[in-house]
């Protein structure tokens, strides 16, 4: 695992990050949307990078695996689920590792009467992501996103930076800050 910290100024100058572990040319970070978000609102947040093997599907617990290969808590490691409501507006919600979105109380959260995921198909063209890489933060739009009330217990969670192989490190506040999130009971 390799971890890279960075620490903002309240300018938006970003300092030079600092590897744990010497990274070769081949191998550095590429910023994505997410991290520039959080760099413009002066928000600290730490990268991790783990191999990504290319395997998203929800059943066999992506997400979980991720926690695994960063030794993470998975109950602290968030998953991005895009849903559409019955009146088509798209949704954003964030869930630990282990847990789905509750149906009844996503519902209640966004007052929809009807929700259901997006195609893995659509993801891409309605949020810039793709399955496995899904950030709540520095989608094509800004959709109202909701956050599962759990993270307020920790003091940092993670979550995919919009990139696979690559999850944030942050404070839950700064990500509900950050995303114009609320927190809820999602599960």
């Amino acid at each position: 695992m390799l971890t890279v910290r960075f620490e903002c100024r309240v300018l938006h100058e970003c300092r030079v990050p600092v590897y744990n572990t010497r990274m070769s040319a081949a191998n550095r970070i590429k910023k994505t949307n997410a991290m520039r978000i959080l760099e413009d609102a002066s928000i600290p947040y730490e990268v991790l990078l783990y191999d990504d093997d290319g395997e998203h599907k929800l059943e066999l617990g992506a997400a979980v695996r991720i926690a695994e290969k960063l030794h993470l808590d998975a109950d602290a490691v968030f998953k991005t689920i895009v849903m559409r409501t019955e009146a088509k507006e798209i949704c954003v919600f964030c869930v630990p590792a282990r847990l789905e979105v509750n149906a009844k109380k996503g519902r209640i959260a966004c007052g929809a009467k009807e929700i259901a995921s997006v195609k893995p198909d659509e993801l891409n063209a309605l949020t810039g992501y793709v399955r496995g890489g899904c950030s709540p933060l520095g989608m094509k739009r800004r959709f109202r996103t909701f956050i599962d009330e759990s993270a307020q217990l920790f003091g940092t969670v993670y979550v995919s930076a919009g990139v696979r192989g690559v999850q944030l490190a942050l404070d839950p506040q700064h990500l509900a800050a950050a995303a114009n999130a609320v927190f809820c009971d999602l599960t």
